[in-house]
């Protein structure tokens, strides 16, 4: 849907399809022409004003500075004239010397610095050739009469005529500082016209980026703060929980794809939804069937447990009336019968105590975690001593030999744990080659929070094809004429594992020999 002030995606004012990126571009490219003619007329006035200023500097007012001090040599000159005739010392000719020097000088720098006015120039020249006359008619013979003690005559050249022409000197001068005046006074406006001209620029300079910025703050707000808040409203109403919503906003491509973008995760947002849900009622049956079925195991288990214990309390008085007859007869008639008799008697019998031995290992197998004595700290080294000692007899027969090493102290019920290890310890000795004594090793290593326990012997070994079938209760690899026992060994120490929070399994990798490998938890230290 369109909502009432959106514009749709795509379109832009002018109707002109500009996306926002080429519309700033516009903008800031139209910003940067401007500026950079603002700039290159304000480094022109720049320019141009330095040079007015070093011709100030450099020009007008040494200008001024030297027809002053030229007025001033020739003031010196005419005070030091008068000076002598009155008095006639020759010190009252220092003055007019020093004039005749300083004058020397200063016109030679007026005239260098008037290089480009040559009718300035002429004027300062025009000023030496007045002087040279003023010395020549006046100064000169004051000078000479003077000398010749004639003071009276050297005061009457010093009249009238010779005071208008030094004030027609000093007219010259007079009027060649207005004209350096009025120069340096020009320079003056220009250099001040030029700073206004720069201020101007600046100005100029600085409302075209306020416009720009203005500018770029309605195209913003019209083209990207606007849609895009109506974006985010229309994303909002879809997260409230109405995902079929449809998400429609207008403004710049940009934008326009950008909402289009949205609406896409929405749809497949709605679609993964849909099948989460479907996902999750599948689970949640699937789980519920779990639960059932893990009741009916429990159960199960339960019902199994507490028939093999009744089952093995029932069975032992039967079985042992049965054997202790069987037993009897054997005493008994033993000899007195047949040869087929009396092995029948020894198949009774055998059978018999086979019988009991299972149910007592079955009885064995259903007590384990029901008939608990409670975990304490259990010295593993110290179970594999005792449960070696108690097969002494049976080692000195084979002639096998048991070590061990760093055994750990573990939690665990001690007498399930020493089951463990004498069962497997039993099982290494009895499953031994013909002619070999038997030799087994119990170490351990620790694996972050478990101790990996691992018993090895240089037995014949087990297939790996049997790895797992070996801890199936009853299972045996060997005929009971071969190996005897009951198959239940190594389905009592996996229970007994398990029980513990471990695992147990035959290290195929191994092949000479048989490896079984056990961890148990590690034991916490008390805080």
């Amino acid at each position: 849907m369109i909502r009432r002030g959106f514009r749709p995606a795509g379109r832009s004012l002018g109707g002109r399809n500009w996306t926002l990126a080429t519309r700033i571009t516009a903008l800031c490219v139209a910003t940067a022409l401007v500026l950079g003619i603002i700039a290159a007329a304000a480094a022109a006035v720049a320019v141009r004003n330095r040079s007015e200023v070093d011709r100030l500097l450099n020009r007008g007012t040494p200008l001024v500075t030297g027809v002053q001090t030229l007025l001033t040599a020739l003031v010196n000159q005419e005070t030091g004239i008068r000076g002598y005739a009155v008095n006639g010392r020759t010190a009252d000719l220092d003055p007019y010397r020093k004039g005749l020097a300083d004058e020397a000088t200063s016109e030679s720098d007026v005239i260098r610095l008037l290089t480009d006015r040559p009718d300035l120039a002429g004027q300062v020249r025009a000023i030496r050739t007045q002087m040279a006359a003023w010395r020549d008619t006046v100064a000169n013979p004051v000078i000479s009469a003077v000398q010749a003690g004639d003071r009276d005559r050297a005061q009457a050249l010093l009249g009238d005529v010779a005071r208008r022409s030094f004030e027609d000197v000093r007219a010259s001068v007079a009027r060649l500082q207005a004209e350096i005046n009025q120069l340096r006074e020009e320079t003056v406006s220009r250099v001040k016209d030029g700073g206004t001209r720069l201020v101007e620029l600046l100005l100029a300079a600085a409302l075209v980026i306020v416009l720009a910025g203005i500018l770029l703050t309605v195209l913003l707000r019209y083209l990207v703060i606007g849609p895009v808040a109506r974006l985010a409203a229309e994303v909002r109403e879809v997260a409230s929980g109405d995902f079929d919503h449809v998400v429609t906003v207008g403004g710049p491509p940009e934008v326009g794809r950008l909402a289009r973008d949205v609406e896409g995760m929405r749809r497949k947002i709605v679609a993964d939804l849909q099948e989460v849900r479907a996902a999750r009622q599948l689970i949640e049956e699937a789980n519920r069937r779990l639960e059932l079925q893990a009741e009916e195991l429990t159960r199960s288990n339960r019902d199994l447990e507490q028939f093999a214990y009744v089952a093995s309390h029932d069975l032992q008085e039967p079985l042992r009336k049965v054997t202790s007859f069987c037993q009897l007869l054997q005493r008994r008639y033993a000899g007195q019968l047949d040869e087929r008799a009396d092995q029948y008697i020894n198949f009774a019998v055998d059978g018999a105590q086979r019988m009991q031995r299972l149910i007592n290992d079955l009885l064995a197998f259903s007590r384990i975690g029901r008939l608990t004595t409670g975990f304490s700290d259990v010295d593993l080294d110290e179970v594999v001593r005792q449960e070696v000692n108690q097969r002494e007899a049976m080692l000195e027969e084979t002639g096998g030999l048991v070590t061990w090493e760093n055994l750990p102290v573990v939690r665990g019920e001690e007498p399930l744990l020493a089951s463990l290890l004498g069962n497997l310890i039993s099982n290494s000795v009895k499953f031994r080659r013909d002619g070999v004594p038997p030799r087994v090793h119990l170490s351990a290593r620790q694996d972050g929070t478990e101790w990996e326990i691992t018993c090895a012997d240089n037995g014949i070994g087990i297939d790996a094809e049997f790895a797992d079938k070996v801890f199936v209760i009853f299972q045996r690899l060997h005929a009971k004429e071969v190996y005897p026992g009951t198959g239940i060994g190594l389905a009592i120490a996996k229970k007994i594992i398990e029980y513990h929070g471990g695992r147990i399994w035959l290290d195929t990798s191994v092949s000479d020999g048989t490896t079984i490998r056990f961890t148990l938890p590690v034991a916490v230290l008390p805080v």
